[in-house]
């Protein structure tokens, strides 16, 4: 499991934004500073940010199995945690997490401006609305930032072209994971709400989920977008297929792009996880990355 998470949790269950980043490596002790400066010195980054509704042992946990089945060569992995889970029903509380969201990303950029200059290139993958968190690290970035992931992004389609346009253009190449199986998404946009007769793709207020529907205006984030985003219905791809609950077995076949529609499975899924799409699932995503990475 990855050893390096960058912390902006005040509180290991819910809570506020911490007053600064806290950096954890199991396997060390003493100030983490300098070890981590030194882990990153002339090296890439990888950078996994989860989404809302996540604690901090589930953060630790499912994003260190997810990094495990991510191939980034020689890359420092690292997690980040920051405080979007909730005690009240999620999509009440998925309004006020995008503060959370946006101060962790400008506490997370201010941690990497002035200590991660040694690095060569910074990459980010992010889940649901942690694509916010990373969106707003990037925008404050005075660093190189080579490849960026955003998976079932809790936020709205037209993102990278209006509100983070800015940091879109930091991005060497863009890549997207969407499914329009995805319910989370579908109930908290208005796509797929009560509000849909009111609120439609011709209102002026009407925003789809990125992570659902895809870019708004693809072609204008050419050539910073890579092709290839919707993952096909058949396969019933959830939002809480992405990151994994427990640990893989196996990386999922190389190479790894969008499959086709048929089969499901994808062709290629190894037997012992053909019968488990908690398995499996996961494992293309994480497959997916390692590819989009490369």
């Amino acid at each position: 499991m990855a050893n390096w998470f960058l912390s902006t949790r005040a509180q290991s269950h819910g809570g506020p934004v911490a007053a600064e980043v806290k950096i954890i490596n199991s396997g060390l002790t003493g100030n983490l500073l300098p070890q981590l400066q030194q882990a990153i010195q002339g090296q890439d980054v990888f950078f996994a940010v989860h989404g809302f509704n996540v604690n901090q042992k589930d953060g630790l946990a499912h994003l260190g199995y997810w990094l495990d089945n991510v191939d980034v060569g020689n890359a420092v992995k690292i997690g980040v945690l920051w405080p979007g889970d909730c005690f009240v029903p999620i999509f009440v509380d998925y309004v006020v997490e995008g503060h959370e969201a946006i101060k962790s990303g400008d506490l997370l950029s201010a941690l990497l401006n002035a200590n991660f200059t040694g690095a060569v290139n910074l990459s980010f993958a992010s889940h649901s609305l942690g694509a916010r968190v990373v969106l707003q690290t990037i925008r404050r970035l005075n660093l190189h930032v080579r490849r960026l992931l955003l998976m079932a992004g809790a936020i709205e389609d037209n993102c990278l072209t209006n509100e983070y346009a800015d940091a879109a253009k930091k991005v060497d190449q863009i890549s997207l994971l969407t499914s329009k199986r995805d319910a989370v998404l579908a109930a908290a946009y208005p796509l797929g709400n009560p509000l849909q007769g009111i609120i439609d793709r011709g209102h002026p207020y009407y925003h789809a989920a990125l992570g659902r529907e895809g870019p708004a205006n693809p072609a204008q984030l050419a050539p910073l977008l890579r092709s290839g985003w919707e993952i096909p219905k058949p396969i019933d791809y959830g939002h809480l297929d992405y990151i994994p609950g427990r640990p893989l077995p196996d990386i999922y076949p190389q190479p790894c792009e969008i499959p086709p529609d048929d089969p499901v499975p994808p062709q290629g899924t190894p037997a012992s996880m053909t019968a488990d799409t908690k398995l499996w699932k996961p494992a293309f995503s994480a497959a997916f990355a390692t590819n989009r990475y490369k």
